[in-house]
């Protein structure tokens, strides 16, 4: 299938993002007329082709009326200030020529963004896709402030930006085909931004934390500004299925999305790569995502029940993918059990330590697996018995799973006094009219 590589070498932004995927064919005029189903205005986009370091490539921006027409700072970094908790600021300025916007106090909330792009023209793969980024956002947000993620604001100014490059990302995105997103290893400068609080370093705390969140290294090297920005990252977060060298990737297509500073260590932009990766039986039949994870093993004939229970909810409160124990026959002809964590090659320490600490395990087997799943949609389907969300799971663009989401079955339950098996039930039917699965 389809494979998109970003190249990451020089960071990453949102503006920089859409300036690869226009370079790589995407119609900008057809991006605008798309981001016009979202409803917002005051901006205009600025595409032009340009070059930084002889590289030739795309230069995105987002002119807001405010601006009168000058650039917004899309630069590494631009994307500082576009939210706040309750109105005291991310801790971030626009430190690239914004200008001054304090006269301007709206701000959005999370939810209000959530309900404008749900109400919105957008096409439900979009919808999907732009809330989980800005999601991201939002989450890291809202830990750093001490605030509910829905609580979470953007500046008027800082949101309208925001939302061009998230929903035009992801618009971009689907007008490529949604292919799979691949990565190399995640770098970031270093130094200092401007804050609304004095100085803070690089990474910000925010690109941190989106990183973190979802289990993805970052090395930092010798360039002296900050490379990733919170919207780069949480495009990385909410797309990309690994970071690692390119394996078997036979590039069709190879797009330049253009920074505005003039690095000094390496040229300031994001090389995508659009093509097909070869195995050794050649290209993937299937357009099923892949990934890796790592799977952790340990043979256990001393544990005590409450023990290994009280270890599965602890692994699984802490953020492993699966945890589980099989019956065995070990040496001796002693019953025992095969203690099992499935987690993010990342965490396959920390999960390591864990069992370490909290079993009477002595060691640890670890091995890194390939998975192969099915693309995943989440819609909302209606039933005699109220709403209900349902994840779908496509193989080569067929509806071959259909699972409508427990705790959503539960409120509906809830609601219109009936069991939970009956509104399962109805949501499975209702899935099927649906996707004639």
């Amino acid at each position: 299938m389809a494979t998109l590589y970003l190249d990451i070498f020089s960071g990453i932004s949102g503006d920089m993002f859409i300036g690869a995927l226009i370079d790589l064919g995407i119609d900008a005029r057809l991006l605008e007329t798309e981001l016009g189903r979202l409803g917002v205005g005051g901006y205009h986009l600025h595409v032009k082709r340009a070059q930084k370091s002889a590289i030739e490539g795309v230069k995105f921006d987002v002119h807001l009326a405010a601006d009168h027409g000058h650039d917004h700072g899309h630069d590494h970094g631009h994307d500082h200030g576009h939210s706040h908790s309750h109105g005291h600021g991310q801790g971030h300025d626009h430190s690239h020529g914004e200008g001054d916007h304090s006269h301007r106090d709206e701000h959005r909330s999370f939810a209000d963004i959530r309900r404008m792009i749900l109400s919105s023209q957008l096409s439900d793969w979009v919808k999907q896709k732009s809330i989980g980024v800005f999601k991201r956002i939002a989450v890291a947000e809202g830990k750093i402030h001490g605030h509910p993620t829905d609580e979470v604001h953007f500046h008027e100014v800082g949101a309208i930006d925001s939302i061009v490059d998230i929903v035009g990302a992801c618009i971009a995105l689907e007008m490529l085909g949604c292919p799979r997103v691949l990565a190399s290893p995640v770098v970031e400068g270093t130094g200092w931004v401007n804050c609304a609080h004095g100085r803070f370093p690089v990474p910000t705390t925010a690109t941190l934390e989106i990183l973190g969140a979802k289990g993805i290294a970052l090395t930092q090297c010798e360039e002296p500004h900050e490379l990733v920005t919170p919207t780069g990252a949480a495009l990385l977060a909410e797309f990309v299925e690994s970071f690692a060298p390119m394996t078997g990737l036979v590039a069709t297509r190879v797009g330049y999305g253009l920074g505005t500073r003039d690095n000094k260590t390496r040229p300031n932009v994001l090389r995508a790569v659009l093509g097909e990766v070869l195995t050794a039986a050649g290209p993937s039949p299937h357009d099923w995502e892949t990934d890796s994870v790592a799977v952790l093993e340990t043979n256990l004939d001393d544990i005590s029940s409450e023990l290994l229970g009280h270890f599965v909810g602890r692994a699984l409160e802490s953020g492993a993918l699966d945890v589980f124990h099989t019956p065995i026959q070990m040496k001796k002809n002693r019953p025992g059990v095969l203690l099992s964590v499935l987690c993010a090659a990342a965490d396959a320490d920390k999960f390591s330590e864990m069992i370490l600490r909290e079993t009477t395990a002595f060691g640890v087997r670890r091995t890194i697996s390939e998975r192969r799943k099915l693309r995943r949609e989440f819609v909302e389907v209606d039933t005699a018995l109220g709403k209900v969300t349902v994840k779908l799971g496509k193989l080569d663009g067929r509806v071959v799973q259909a699972a409508p989401e427990f705790e959503s079955c539960k409120t509906a339950a809830a609601r219109a006094g009936a069991s939970v098996k009956d509104v399962m039930d109805a949501a499975h039917r209702a899935a099927a009219l649906r996707t004639g699965a």
